[in-house]
């Protein structure tokens, strides 16, 4: 709790290290797991398996693309200018390996409630690889996640690693683990070039339906699958990190309207995690628009407006606090207030910890929205789509 209200954070970040996670591949697998040493990084302690260097300074020419190296740099050398991030202090060590203890002390101190935890920036990219690899390590972080959040899993909450390219494993691994305490979601990792709506996905669907579970998402920029657009960025990081998060979270609602997901499966809710949230009621007006002037024989009648589907809250869209009061009090003037909740990005240096919660809290927005608005944001839309109720 902080200053009186329930606080549960909808983005923030687990590892493990590679070495963690490979402590829990299970057995009959470990001689398999031996090849992604060559997808190992100089540090040793992470993996990349294609990674993609965004370089060129703004202003100058296009120079020759670099090599993809396996177990090269993901992403780009940071240089903030100013504090390097929003931190007022460090968090703890360890939090994002093993030492549940030491995060639980940080919720405390931030008066974080629940975390809901992703897995770090080499799950997406394991989808390029053989299946039997995706299945030792999505399984292995399955075990890993079930050990950390054992310190407390009405606190501690993540979500399964399920490959799209492997259905029967993917609906056999969900069914073993739906009853699981620290459960609140699912993240498909989708292949290349299979969208969110694909049919071949409907058996996923129907267990995600049956139980309440909400499919999760988390836009990454350094590696395979990448975001769309991502080759027509000009090679600059400061714009591939401004596009590829909204871009990519904007595909995945457009299909999961459009594409009858969400008519199809009632109970199917869906979120996103670190994309902003000021594109989108832009967005799905646009959509709807769209939907009008061209669809033609391309999508079917659904049964709502793209903005209907959000403002019921099938769709929640965390707030990120560098957007600020002014743009999250338009975002809930335009679409209400079921599709919002809090995120901070904690132990990443995009949270202002241990203040994130408290920056929110004080916005002065909140005496026109109401305290009940404040409630859903802090916690009540979280609990709702996560099935924490």
């Amino acid at each position: 709790m902080h200053q009186g209200y329930k606080v549960i954070d909808m983005d923030t970040h687990i590892g493990p290290d590679f070495d963690v996670l490979c402590e829990y591949v299970d057995p009959s697998m470990r001689e398999l797991v031996v090849e992604m040493d060559r997808y190992r990084q100089a540090n040793g302690r992470n993996i990349a398996v294609a990674p993609y260097q965004w370089t060129r300074y703004a202003g100058q020419k296009p120079h020759e693309k670099p090599e993809i190296v396996a177990g090269g740099e993901t992403g780009w050398r940071r240089q903030s200018r100013g504090t390097g991030g929003y931190h007022r202090a460090d968090p703890r060590p360890g939090v994002e390996d093993k030492d549940s203890q030491a995060r639980l002390l940080d919720m405390d101190r931030e008066g974080r409630d629940i975390d809901l935890m992703y897995p770090g920036n080499w799950a997406p990219p394991l989808v390029t690889l053989d299946p039997l690899l995706q299945q030792a390590l999505y399984g292995a972080f399955h075990r890993y996640i079930q050990e950390f959040c054992s310190a407390d899993p009405s606190r501690l909450k993540s979500m399964a690693l399920l490959p799209c390219g492997d259905i029967p494993w993917s609906v056999s691994e969900l069914r073993s683990l739906v009853e699981e305490k620290w459960l609140a979601g699912v993240w498909l990792m989708l292949p290349e070039d299979m969208p969110i709506d694909d049919p071949d996905l409907d058996p996923l669907y129907d267990l995600l339906n049956e139980y309440h579970l909400p499919i999760l998402d988390h836009s990454f920029t350094s590696e395979p699958p990448f975001w769309p657009g991502y080759r027509d960025v000009w090679d600059n990081p400061v714009m591939v990190r401004t596009a590829s998060h909204p871009w990519r979270a904007a595909r995945w609602l457009t299909y999961l309207i459009i594409g009858r997901v969400f008519d199809r499966f009632p109970n199917l809710n869906a979120a996103v995690a670190e994309v902003g949230h000021g594109w989108l009621p832009h967005w799905v007006t646009r959509l709807d628009a769209m939907i009008d002037y061209v669809a033609s024989e391309t999508v079917p009648v659904l049964e709502y407006k793209a903005a209907e589907y959000v403002k019921m809250g099938r769709f929640v869209c965390p707030c990120e606090h560098f957007e600020g009061p002014e743009m999250t009090k338009a975002c809930y003037d335009l679409l209400g207030e079921e599709c919002w909740s809090f995120q901070s990005d904690y132990p990443h240096k995009e949270a202002a910890f241990p203040e994130t919660a408290s920056m929110i809290i004080d916005w002065p927005i909140w005496q026109e929205l109401g305290d009940q608005a404040l409630q859903k944001h802090m916690h009540g839309n979280a609990e709702r789509v996560l099935r924490l109720l």
